[in-house]
């Protein structure tokens, strides 16, 4: 069962990566600190850099509307750093709502502030877990099978 998450959007904190001493978010994380001072470094090239699939975004158009999205991300990790502004940038192109998005910050042990991440099955981030109706439909773990939109597109027409 998906719980309401909106009500934990702001509850993070930034620590220290103790392995190479780099910001590390923690937590339920707003949107808004995805662009922020702690992946500013990269997200600004990642996404502006970011060519989208077009074709696939034409075929994606509408068939994300009742779907909920989590992402489970460390902000020092290379692949989240660049496979979420990417993701973003897909997203934007759609009009989906990213305030309805809910980021968990985890740490090298997958870890958050508290138990955000528990039961989720984490092994590598960045995993973004797409649902309907309350259930998990599917999921991009780390990096994408064949693109981010192709992927995303598989996820949202199978169900």
């Amino acid at each position: 069962m998906l719980l309401n998450m909106k009500n934990f959007a702001q509850d993070f904190k930034i620590a220290v990566d103790e392995k190479n001493g780099e910001p590390l978010i923690l937590g339920y994380c707003p949107v808004s600190q995805m662009n922020d001072s702690v992946f500013s470094n990269t997200w600004t090239v990642e996404y502006e850099n970011y060519q989208p699939d077009f074709e696939t975004i034409d075929m994606l158009e509408g068939k994300l509307n009742d779907i909920v999205i989590q992402i489970v991300f460390r902000s020092t990790c290379s692949d989240s750093r660049e496979q979420l502004p990417r993701f973003f940038k897909i997203l934007n192109e759609l009009n989906y709502n990213l305030n309805t998005i809910t980021l968990i910050g985890v740490n090298r042990e997958k870890k958050g502030l508290s138990n955000e991440a528990e039961g989720l099955n984490i092994e590598f981030v960045p995993t973004i877990i797409f649902y309907k109706d309350g259930s998990e439909i599917g999921r991009i773990v780390e990096t994408p099978a064949e693109s981010l939109e192709e992927d995303l597109l598989k996820i949202v027409s199978e169900k």
